[in-house]
């Protein structure tokens, strides 16, 4: 028989013309079909038949009229033949069975791509026809060459079948008889991963219809989105995807052999074929698990993209055997050129579930929990229990298997972690997460420890997101953590999982655990959820209390046993919040973790326990002298180490480094001054202070040098501006006792309206060392007075680096004792506000004659010049008259004094009296003259160096504008931070601003939470503003808010302001509220942020200061309702009402989230590429009490803005900056005059 399509239309009536003989040579083409592949009959038969079936969608005239006629009949039949050619004719498939087979499979697909006549019967016989061909191929093991066959044919047999849901809907029976078909093909790996590919292509199309185009995009591959018809109606979308993802009966059936291949007449594979079984099975029940938990995660809104320059490790790698693999098939649809982009997208993947440093974050716009598990709640809760009479599963799990239930865990866990604030989920669900969590988190012989990574991998935040009784598994969460955090190799994990994100996670677990002890106390739970039977103690009811220990143990082994930059900068962020809570005693060895991350070079992890050594220093805990000194010590130690390094090894950085040492120095001086009582502390201290200044340190040297012998070679610039405010900050403390008066100025002290020209006239200037500006008021000496008001008086105000200062100084010419009892005042009252707890420094100092190493410094020649009295008696041999004269002398004193006494009359008593002055004195001359100045060497220069006493020329224009803005250089950092209040469902900037309206838009807990950040700070509305330095308060920065809780503040424009002496924080609430928009706010050039003094000028009166041009950074404080509206905090939109150049990659973001337990979960964002940009002590992901939130905040806002000064070049110190003014003050004022016009000057009245 042959067959050429070329012949003419007229042959062929006369020839095929009558549809008997058509019927008949179909009858013998399929007879043709089941012949053996030897000849070329077969191949004649299928090219007959493939041209014909052409007719569907093109009409040719090589076909026969009757086909041509009704092309659906003859189609059907056609396909009913056609299923002879895939009937199995050995064990291995030939290249030429191969190639015909391929040939019917195109046509086939072709027809349903191009037809548009096709009837129903002819979808659904062409639908049976591939599910027919499918089960003879899949159902039993893969004959040797039929791998490519496979593929193609369940690639071809859901695409028309995507194809006829679009345009002719199979019926339920047929949607029935294909789920039991591919039940039975379940053991095949290709199976499997076609399916995975279609319900992911049909459950993006589903995400985009149901959640619109905000919703984050499920991306998948384009030859597997072209799978899916773009003509398929969007009403029918949801009923096709949930067919197709219920295709695949419940997972766990794998692990019954019995049941795999059952269907129809189809028989499984042999039993005695044992090696398929546990070679295939265990990799293909993880590859469903694995596309389920994709499907979930798309769900979520937080899917995972498979590329990138570090994917991560393929999960099969896990716990497979070394011999067992995947079987490699070619890709579907002849697409060779296209193999690695599909092997990318299905090999499954587990170590990311989890990727710390950029974790995929769920969409507020996710699905509920509930409806999650109803629909694959069924298949993760009988994969997870797997094994155990739970499931109702009797049989025996290898390890093999661990993988795919390694997943199914993980997915749960991250199903539940993605709860919603609001949300509520069925108690079954929970009961039956928390029994898997407890059975899989037991550590024991039997454990598998790859499921324990992976419910620690992604339970991260499991303990933040209000789940009801979560709380109850902290035990087994305990246990689990001290099998992690202290084992420092990990080696019972499998090499694929990695260890840093593994003891990531479990650090995060653990800084959501630590608060609960304390939060809860002394509250029972039952202990029968977490023991077994025979495990249960005598007591059946554990503590929350009780489980503190343990949990501060797994704290501090995790510290010593960590190795990782990001993972130690996590524990040691908690340190400072264990230490508030616990009231840790000063004999825990806390100091020793800490000091060795001292040593590391990394920068990040050195300023972050620099970081916390400082803020222990703020702790109001008791703690021993000795370990006070001993954290002083181990930073003076450290300065030393880092300074000693060759020069080839000291950069930025570094200097960054030992800069960062010196400040913790500093607080540490500045919270505890009694240290520098004790002489070896004291001596310490000022060694490092040379060492930062000079370079050396003298008692290293041979000689001692004088420090104006000394040459200075510092490690660099910076660390010696670090030391000289080291060695202010000792000058400070040391000895000090409470200042009065610090914020007086020349007018405050005259009683003038403010710093003019006249004032300063009244006042003498001169200029010590070239760095400090003396303004003296001399008070003469009034004789109608009494004598106490009579004396000469000297007011000084010395301006410096450190600060202003004001003493007062009057000259008596009589005994203390003699003077009368009234006191009066120089110095003017100062009202203002109350100082902040930290503020003022008080110090118990003992006066002692001599000091008390006296009798360990060996005598001079000096100190025998005065002979003793006994040494002088013995050589003068004095006679014994002189002897009895004496005696009698005393004896008659005596008498003298003892008659008073006797005569019982009292005798008055007269003491001196104060010598009246002949003239005027010039106090001004006498103080300079005490401390030595007035001396012909200390008024010439020398050297191009300029003299020891320069005096000023007020009188020249400018001056008293100079000094002004002199007293507005702040003396400390000024930060700034602004705080939001998102309530639930905001979105845009003007509903979050309004929040600040009143106190009845905000919870309770918010408004206490601003009184814990400072003190209510009133502010005029004349104040000027200025928008260049991040400490300062920029126009739309005004607050317009009510504390009912101080109602000593009047309702008008406020800030909360925090002061310590090396820092000042201005909290800012922005609202447009109360009749005060920023507009109303005229910009001043010359304006400056709302400041204080340092330690001498007191906290209690703000005033305003000016600050040179630093980074435009800003750190914002937002207190969400909800914690899923992050996402969509309009930062963008606040940024434009500030009027700042600010960029939102600059914003550092402090999310506040309170939780139902009282608790407040912590989320940080901002611009992580700084290598500065890792601060503590709050951390992301972190759980805080009530009670330290406030501190904690601070500190965070504190340390955030020094790492940036130190990160900026543009930043010097406050006292840098003082120091360079004062300077220019001396070189545009300094009076360039004579010496005798100098000295006839101090003798004139000003």
């Amino acid at each position: 028989m042959s067959h050429s399509p070329s012949r003419c239309g007229l042959v062929w009536v006369q020839v095929w013309g009558l549809c008997l003989q058509v019927k008949w040579t179909m009858e013998v083409l399929c007879f043709g079909l089941t012949l053996p592949l030897d000849g070329d009959t077969v191949r004649l038969c299928v090219d007959v038949y493939t041209d014909w079936l052409k007719t569907l969608f093109s009409q040719r005239d090589s076909i026969p009229p009757p086909i041509r006629k009704e092309p659906d009949l003859y189609a059907q039949k056609i396909l009913r033949h056609l299923y002879s050619l895939f009937l199995p004719r050995s064990d291995q498939v030939s290249p030429l069975h191969l190639s015909l087979c391929q040939q019917v499979l195109c046509a086939v697909q072709s027809m349903a791509r191009d037809s548009v006549v096709m009837s129903r019967d002819t979808w659904e016989t062409l639908l049976h026809f591939l599910l027919r061909i499918n089960h003879l191929i899949l159902v039993l093991p893969l004959a040797s060459g039929a791998s490519d066959l496979s593929h193609l044919s369940l690639s071809v047999l859901l695409e028309v079948w995507l194809l006829s849901a679009a345009r002719c809907f199979p019926s339920r029976s047929l949607w029935q008889t294909c789920r039991q078909m591919f039940n039975s093909w379940r053991h095949q790996p290709i199976a499997v991963e076609t399916w995975s590919r279609v319900t992911a292509a049909l459950t993006s199309r589903l995400l985009s219809l149901t959640y619109g185009p905000l919703f984050p995009p499920f991306k998948v591959p384009d030859e597997d989105a072209a799978l899916v018809p773009t003509d398929l109606d969007d009403e029918r979308i949801p009923l096709t995807w949930f067919r197709f993802l219920h295709m695949f009966s419940n997972p766990v059936e794998l692990c019954r052999p019995p049941l795999i291949g059952r269907s129809g007449n189809a028989h499984p594979p042999p039993p005695q074929d044992e090696a398929f079984w546990d070679s295939q099975l265990p990799n293909i029940f993880l590859k469903v698990m694995s596309g389920v938990s994709r499907l979930v995660d798309a769900f979520l809104g937080m899917s995972r993209p498979r590329s990138g320059s570090a994917p991560p490790t393929p999960v099969t790698l896990l716990s497979m055997p070394s011999g067992s693999t995947l079987t490699s098939s070619p890709p579907v649809l002849n697409r060779r050129q296209k193999a690695a982009n599909i092997s990318k997208v299905t090999r499954v993947y587990l170590c990311d579930v989890i990727q710390w440093r950029c974790p995929p974050s769920p969409s507020p716009l996710r699905s509920d929990v509930d409806s999650l598990l109803h629909l694959f709640g069924r298949w993760l809760f009988d994969a997870a229990l797997m094994g155990s009479s739970q499931a109702g599963i009797v049989a025996v799990m290898s390890d093999s298997w661990s993988s795919g239930r390694a997943e199914a865990c993980g997915t749960l866990c991250r199903i539940f972690t993605c709860k919603k604030t609001s949300e509520d989920i069925l108690p079954v669900y929970l009961s039956r997460f928390y029994l898997i969590l407890r059975q899989t988190l037991q550590i024991s012989e039997g454990a598998c420890p790859l499921i324990l990574a992976s419910v620690l991998l992604n339970s991260s935040c499991l303990f933040c997101c209000d789940l009801t009784g979560v709380n109850l598994l902290l035990p087994t969460f305990t246990a689990a953590l001290e099998d992690v955090l202290l084992d420092r190799d990990l080696l019972r994990f499998p090499a694929a999982v990695n260890p840093v994100e593994l003891r990531r996670s479990s650090i995060l677990i653990l800084l959501s655990l630590l608060p609960l002890p304390l939060q809860f106390g002394s509250v029972q739970s039952e202990v029968t959820l977490f023991f077994s039977c025979a495990q249960l103690p005598s007591d059946r009811h554990v503590s929350f209390l009780s489980l503190k220990p343990r949990l501060l143990s797994i704290l501090i082994g995790g510290l010593q046993t960590e190795n990782d930059v990001a993972n130690t900068h996590l524990i040691l962020g908690k340190l400072i919040h264990k230490i508030i809570f616990a009231s840790l005693k000063s004999q825990h060895p806390l100091l020793r973790p800490i000091n060795k991350y001292l040593l590391l070079n990394d920068s990040a992890v050195c300023l972050s326990a620099l970081e916390v050594l400082g803020g222990l220093a703020k702790v109001e805990v008791s703690v021993e002298e000795s370990e006070k000194r001993r954290a002083v010590s181990s930073v003076c130690s450290y300065i030393v180490f880092q300074c000693s390094r060759p020069p080839p090894l000291h950069s930025r950085d570094l200097h960054s480094i030992i800069t960062a040492a010196f400040h913790c120095l500093n607080v540490w001086i500045t919270q505890h001054p009694d240290m520098l009582n004790h002489q070896d502390c004291l001596v310490e201290v000022l060694e490092i202070v040379e060492l930062g200044i000079s370079g050396s340190i003298s008692r290293q040297e041979e000689k001692v040098r004088c420090k104006e012998e000394k040459e200075l070679n510092p490690a660099s610039l910076r660390v010696k501006e670090a030391a000289e405010a080291t060695l202010s900050c000792v000058m400070q403390v040391s000895g000090a006792f409470p200042l009065l008066g610090g914020l007086l100025n020349e007018d405050a002290l005259i009683g003038g309206p403010g710093l003019s020209d006249s004032s300063v006239k009244r006042f003498r200037y001169f200029v010590v060392d070239g760095s400090v500006i003396l303004a003296m008021l001399e008070k003469p000496q009034n004789t109608d007075l009494s004598d106490q008001a009579s004396c000469p008086s000297l007011t000084v105000l010395i301006r410096g680096p450190s600060g202003r200062h004001s003493w007062t100084l009057q000259l008596h010419l009589q005994p203390r004792e003699g003077r009368g009892q009234s006191q009066v005042s120089t110095v003017p009252e100062h009202h203002g506000a109350a100082a902040p707890e930290d503020a003022g420094i008080q110090c118990n100092i003992k006066h002692q004659e001599f000091p008390e190493y006296l009798d360990r410094v060996p005598p001079v020649k000096a100190d025998l010049s005065l002979p003793g009295l006994r040494e002088t008696a013995n050589k003068e041999a004095r006679p014994v008259q002189n002897q009895n004269h004496d005696q009698s002398v005393l004896k008659r004193q005596r008498q003298v004094e003892a008659q008073p006494q006797m005569s019982g009359t009292s005798v008055a008593m007269t003491t001196c009296r104060s010598v009246v002055s002949g003239g005027p004195v010039q106090t001004a001359r006498l103080f300079l003259s005490h401390l030595g100045l007035l001396t012909p060497d200390t008024l010439k220069d020398s050297g191009g160096v300029p003299a020891q006493l320069l005096s000023l020329d007020s009188s020249l224009p400018g001056f008293s504008e100079d000094l002004r803005h002199l007293d507005q250089l702040a003396s400390r950092n000024c930060d700034s931070a602004s705080v939001f209040y998102l309530r639930a469902g905001q979105r845009t900037a003007a509903e979050v601003l309004s929040n600040a309206d009143s106190s009845s838009s905000v919870s309770s807990h918010f408004l206490d939470f601003l009184s814990s950040l400072g003190c209510p700070v009133a502010v005029s509305r004349t104040s000027p503003v200025s928008a260049d330095f991040p400490g300062e308060l920029m126009e739309a920065d005004w607050l317009c808010f009510r504390l009912p809780e101080s109602p000593a503040v009047p309702a008008e424009r406020r800030v909360l302001m925090y002061t310590d002496a090396l820092t000042e924080i201005t909290f800012i609430v922005p609202s447009l509220s109360h009749g005060h928009s920023p507009q109303e706010v005229e910009p001043n050039e010359d304006s400056s942020p709302l400041s204080t003094s340092p330690v001498a000028d007191g906290p209690s009166s703000p005033h305003w200061k000016a600050s040179s041009s630093c980074s435009q950074s800003k750190i914002w404080i937002v207190w969400v309702e909800r914690f899923e509206d992050i996402d969509s905090f309009p930062l963008n939109e606040l940024l434009s009402p500030t009027r700042t150049e600010t960029s939102a990659v600059n914003i550092q973001l402090i999310f506040i989230h309170p939780l139902k337990t009282g608790l407040f979960r912590i989320r940080l964002y901002g611009n992580k590429t700084s290598k500065f940009s890792l601060v503590v002590p709050l951390v992301s992901g972190s759980v805080v009490s009530k009670r330290t939130l406030g501190f904690l905040v601070r500190e965070t806002v504190i340390n955030c803005c020094y790492r940036r000064r130190l990160d900026s070049d543009s930043a010097p110190p406050p006292h840098v900056r003082r120091k360079h003014m004062i300077s220019d003050i001396i070189q545009r004022y300094r009076s360039h005059c004579s010496e005798p016009t100098f000295y006839t000057a101090l003798f004139q009245d000003v």
